[in-house]
């Protein structure tokens, strides 16, 4: 009889794992299809005779795709189930890729990234509305750090794999683009195959939450859009400026100023694990964000305004990196937790969408700051905008403690 229980125990949590695995592998493949363009560029350059400017129009097509429809495709999928758009999405993402292989000239390759970028859209939405309904309370922490840990290696493992398949093993472009689109259709078989175990949202009664545009407008999800926003637009400033600010600033060595944007990379995508077993384990996870993201403030304003030796810049930036990606999960079960029933695709699309157009904020400005001479000012910037998210999470949260709060009983006559 106890061998029986213990069995019953383990179903619940074997098939989350499978649920987890599936959801992973799909987000590996969209972000790692976000960036198996740019290693290429070279390449095209000289086979399609166009600029570098022309060449990022196909990067910037896809993710500016995506970003758009995130939010109309978190509505279908409110509406009609998560499962038909994800396996769809992913289908039309990966053969997107792949028809690459065969395209003629460059302005066909440029539809063929629109095309992705539609598929992508539906990754966020289709995600988390899965996840939210498919995993127990338990694991939900680890569901959504997985998640997010997935993607971040699908972003690390796209430039280190196109440079392999076409430098050391002498692949063509084309027959690279080819293979590595394919590998997206035994995710899409084995989503089918095991769709029986993905649940779809509950339906809300209808009255009892709001609905539509109502959601997206109110001032919980306004204050949680720009939160992902205002970290995002923090997080690609480090990432794409931190080695010529420190050159800049205290004329750091090139190789110890990657090292430190390594560190900052590391720690951010090992961190994302530690914030979903906090996640699971307690309940107090905005004053989690906080002390993390306040960790992060101090250790930016000192790389910025302090003369650190360099042996310990890679270590404070690996730090910084480590709490801020410790945060997201977090951040995640927050917002999860503040979607009306059956909302969570139209929610996640929307509030996710912040990520991409943060990052594309954020290069133009602080590459004025260092143009001009005011390298100076860019950490503090950064620290700036991360005490800024920290203010609209924290109203955020008021705001859905204030709207799920029971209304006061009318005094008796």
């Amino acid at each position: 009889m106890q061998n029986g229980n213990v069995q019953m125990a383990e179903a619940p949590r074997d098939k989350d794992w499978r649920i987890i695995g599936l959801i992973g592998t799909g987000h590996f493949l969209s972000h790692f299809y976000m960036l198996c363009l740019a290693p290429l560029f070279p390449l095209w350059r000289e086979e399609f005779g166009v600029s570098y400017a022309v060449l990022g129009l196909s990067v910037a097509l896809m993710s500016g795709v995506t970003a758009l429809l995130q939010t109309p495709v978190g509505f279908l999928v409110d509406r009609h189930g998560a499962r038909p758009f994800l396996v769809g999405g992913t289908l039309l993402m990966a053969l997107s890729i792949s028809a690459m292989a065969l395209a003629p000239n460059y302005w066909v390759v440029l539809g063929l990234a629109v095309l992705s970028g539609v598929g992508n859209s539906v990754i966020h939405p289709a995600d988390y509305a899965i996840l939210g309904s498919s995993i127990g309370e338990k694991r939900m922490g680890r569901a959504f750090a997985m998640h997010t840990f997935t993607g971040n290696l699908g972003f690390a493992a796209a430039p280190l794999v196109l440079a392999m398949m076409t430098q050391t093993f002498g692949l063509g472009w084309r027959p690279t683009l080819l293979a590595l689109g394919l590998l997206g259709v035994p995710v899409v078989l084995a989503i089918l195959l095991q769709s029986r175990i993905l649940q779809d949202q509950a339906r809300p009664k209808k009255g009892v939450a709001p609905v539509g545009r109502e959601v997206l407008l109110s001032r919980t999800m306004l204050m949680f859009f720009a939160f992902f926003l205002l970290s995002s637009m923090a997080g690609s400033g480090v990432q794409a400026f931190l080695i010529t600010t420190l050159d800049q600033l205290w004329g750091t060595p090139l190789a110890i100023a990657s090292l430190a944007l390594t560190g900052y990379v590391t720690g951010a995508t090992g961190g994302v694990l530690v914030g979903g077993w906090y996640a699971d384990r307690y309940s107090r996870h905005f004053t989690f964000v906080t002390g993390l993201t306040g960790l992060s403030v101090a250790l930016f304003l000192a790389m910025g305004l302090l003369p650190l030796p360099d042996a310990v810049l890679p270590f404070m930036a690996l730090v910084a990196g480590g709490a801020l990606g410790a945060s997201r999960t977090p951040r995640d079960v927050m917002v999860k937790n503040a979607a009306p029933p059956g909302q969570m695709g139209k929610v996640f699309g929307f509030i996710s969408s912040g990520l991409p157009l943060g990052g594309a904020i954020t290069p133009v400005p602080f590459g004025l700051m260092l143009d001009h001479g005011l390298a100076w000012m860019v950490l503090p910037s950064v620290a700036l905008l991360l005490l800024g998210s920290l203010l609209c999470a924290g109203t955020a949260r008021g705001e859905a403690l204030r709207t799920a709060r029971p209304p006061a009983p009318l005094p008796a006559e």
